[in-house]
């Protein structure tokens, strides 16, 4: 059985409450958590109420912006960071979804320098409460605010130059899932995941993320999800959908058609 996951970008317009509610009485087993969310309901008491939900946190979302792209500098991305690993560690979630910033008016080689110094003190912080940190790489077409990492082979590179046993892959279907030789590089990539996001998409990104429900697009999510099974990846499916399409859903019938078609998925993988 495949461990199933929502993140709350998915159901952007509920709350906290909502969400955990809702996602639990879908049978969805886990979370993952918008620090926006949570601060908007309160730090500890939105602790206390993920805790008492029993879903389990497969992560929370996010820190970064550490080459200062987004407006914040270098240290104090770095500081946020810091605030990101201790809420992190206090859900027990199972990774922190972690972005390296854009490169932005930096020569390339600064941009690394600033992402890779900031990430190895992270690392070095979160390692010390448990804390996984999952590198999220992102498709060039939308994802030049968020990081300067366009490829999967590249952000393995980076990964091993901050040279941490807590730092992983966050690998994004809608990002990566219709490259031509996607299946070859996920099952050589599979024990260095620490989470899988489902995202499904008509058309390549380009500007503003805009995914479809899932089964509905073009991306082969059925083969990816397989091969993922298949190599040995046993972590966190996380549902994120955002995007002009998915705005207008109804949330319920989002949730249920969902996950559907990943029970679809785990019964071919199986």
């Amino acid at each position: 059985m495949l461990r199933l996951a929502v993140n709350e970008l998915t159901t952007y317009r509920w709350t906290l409450e909502e969400d955990l509610e809702t996602y639990r009485r879908a049978g969805i087993t886990g979370i993952g958590v918008w620090r926006q969310k949570l601060t908007d309901y309160g730090e500890h008491e939105g602790v206390d109420l993920v805790f008492d939900s029993g879903l389990e946190v497969s992560s929370l979302q996010w820190a970064g912006g550490f080459t200062g792209n987004d407006g914040c500098s270098h240290r104090d991305s770095i500081h946020d960071g810091f605030e990101a690993v201790e809420l992190a560690a206090a859900i027990q979630a199972g990774c922190l979804a972690t972005y390296t910033g854009g490169r932005g008016g930096h020569t390339k080689s600064h941009a690394r320098r600033l992402a890779l110094s900031a990430i190895r003190e992270l690392a070095q912080y979160a390692a010390e409460l448990d804390v996984t940190l999952a590198i999220e790489p992102m498709h060039s077409g939308c994802g030049r605010d968020w990081t300067f990492l366009h490829d999967l082979d590249r952000t393995i590179d980076f990964i091993d130059q901050v040279d941490s046993d807590n730092v992983k892959l966050l690998f994004d279907t809608y990002h990566f899932g219709g490259q031509a030789n996607i299946l070859n590089q996920i099952s050589s990539l599979a024990d260095r995941i620490g989470l899988v996001q489902l995202g499904d998409a008509l058309t390549q990104p380009f500007g503003e993320q805009d995914r479809c429900p899932l089964g509905q697009g073009m991306l082969p999510l059925q083969d990816i999800v397989q091969c993922l099974q298949e190599s040995g990846y046993a972590g966190f499916y996380e549902i994120e959908l955002l995007g002009q399409e998915i705005e207008v859903l109804d949330y319920h019938e989002l949730l249920d058609q969902s996950c559907n078609a990943i029970f679809d998925f785990a019964r071919v993988a199986s």
